[in-house]
C-alpha cells in the first residue's frame, strides 16, 4: 500500500474542496460582507447622519368603542384600530394596563410606536418615530426588532464568514511561497485584536 501516493491524494482533495468551499461561500456571502462591513462603519459613526432622518409624530383621538371590554382590556381591538386607522406597523413588543391607563408598543428595525390610552375616557395618544434609511440599516445589522427571518439571516452570515476564514487558512497550507508570510500576517492581526481588546476592556 502506497501511503505516500495517499497522501498526497489527501492533500490535493483537501486543496480542492477548501477552494470550492472559500469560492462559492465568498459569492454567496459578497452582498452580506458588504452591508455588515458598511453598517458596521456607520454603527461605530453615530454622529454621522448622511442620508438620516428621523420623523416624529403625535396623534390623539378617541377610540370608537370603549377601552374595557366587560371588566377586561381589550388589547386587540385596541390594536387592530391603530393599524387600520393610523398605519401603525411593526410587531406588538409589550402591552400594559395598571387599571385606569394602558399602552400598547410596536417595534421594528428603524420604527417605534406607542400607543397609551384610558381605560375610563377611552382617549388615546398615539407617537411615531420612524428613522431614515441609515437608522433603518444599523438596526438591521444589529438584529434590532428584527423579526426571525432577518436573525436566521444573521446566523447564516455568520455561518458563511466562519466557512471563508476556515477555508481561506487551508488554502494557505498549500502555498508554499507565501504560506510563512500568510500566517505572519495573521498572527499580527490576530495579536492586534487582542490587544484592542484588552485595552478596551482594562
Amino acid at each position: 500500500m502506497d501511503t505516500g501516493l495517499d497522501v498526497k491524494q489527501l492533500k490535493r482533495g483537501t486543496n480542492k474542496w477548501s477552494r470550492i468551499v472559500h469560492v462559492y461561500t465568498s459569492m454567496a456571502a459578497l452582498l452580506i460582507v458588504l452591508f455588515f462591513g458598511i453598517t458596521g462603519i456607520t454603527l461605530n459613526h453615530p454622529t454621522w447622519s448622511i442620508g438620516d432622518s428621523v420623523s416624529r409624530s403625535t396623534v390623539s383621538g378617541m377610540l370608537p368603542f370603549p377601552a374595557v371590554d366587560k371588566g377586561t382590556v381589550d388589547f386587540l381591538s385596541i390594536s387592530e384600530y391603530m393599524r387600520s386607522e393610523h398605519g401603525v406597523t411593526g410587531a406588538v413588543e409589550a402591552f400594559d394596563s395598571n387599571g385606569t391607563e394602558g399602552s400598547i408598543s410596536y417595534r421594528k428595525p428603524g420604527y417605534q410606536a406607542d400607543v397609551s390610552f384610558s381605560e375610563t375616557t377611552d382617549s388615546y395618544d398615539l407617537v411615531i418615530e420612524q428613522q431614515g434609511f441609515l437608522g433603518v440599516m444599523n438596526d438591521l445589522h444589529k438584529g434590532r426588532d428584527a423579526d426571525s427571518s432577518w436573525k436566521w439571516l444573521i446566523d447564516i452570515s455568520g455561518l458563511l464568514l466562519v466557512a471563508i476564514a476556515f477555508s481561506g487558512m487551508v488554502m494557505q497550507l498549500f502555498l508554499r511561497k507565501r504560506r510563512r508570510s500568510a500566517f505572519a500576517v495573521a498572527a499580527v492581526g490576530a495579536v492586534t485584536m487582542l490587544i484592542l481588546i484588552w485595552i478596551t476592556l482594562s
